[in-house]
């Protein structure tokens, strides 16, 4: 209530809220208090965006990098053992009924190993779009609405093939 009653804005994202460093009142204000000229303002402005960015950048790459070498490694290794208990337990014999547990763990690790996959995919396809943009406000919107929008559903599916790894397995600390 208070940012609206002081015609601040709710915003939801970093780029969102840096656009404001180019709004004419603040533009006028830091000029009037001799903090920034207008150029030095929207200098400062890129410089900030540029920031954004990287950091962006350099967390969808770790990202990317652990969920490829790291979860679905471990995942894919989980779920050949499922598979060989499987098979081992239809080779003697037993009743479906007596393996479908397995199977349906194994069919959820493929749903998240698959879900992992695309999405790491696309958010490189997504960088890689957005590295192309020359201006760098449009570059930290298309971070922060293309790039690390795919971050949550990454992290969604690799915490719940945490929950199913065997913890031997599992690469990293489990909480």
């Amino acid at each position: 209530a208070e940012a609206k009653r002081r015609g601040l804005n709710n915003f939801k994202t970093t780029p969102e809220a840096l656009t404001v460093l180019s709004e004419e009142r603040f533009v006028k204000m830091f000029n009037e208090l001799g903090i920034y000229t207008e150029r030095e303002l929207h200098a400062r402005q890129e410089i900030v965006f540029e920031d954004y960015v990287k950091k962006v950048q350099i967390e969808a790459r770790i990202i990317g990098y652990l969920s490829s070498n790291y979860v679905l490694p471990a995942a894919v290794q989980y779920q050949n053992i499922l598979i060989d208990n499987v098979r081992g337990l239809r080779e003697i014999g037993l009743d479906e009924n007596a393996y479908a547990a397995q199977k349906n763990i194994i069919t959820k690790i493929s749903t998240h190993i698959q879900a992992i996959s695309t999405t790491v995919e696309a958010m490189i396809e997504a960088r890689k779009i957005a590295n192309k943009e020359p201006d760098m406000q449009k570059r930290a919107h298309l971070y922060c609405n293309e790039v690390k929008a795919k971050f949550d559903t990454i992290r969604y599916h690799s915490d719940k093939l945490e929950l199913i790894v065997e913890d031997k397995l599992w690469p990293m600390p489990k909480y």
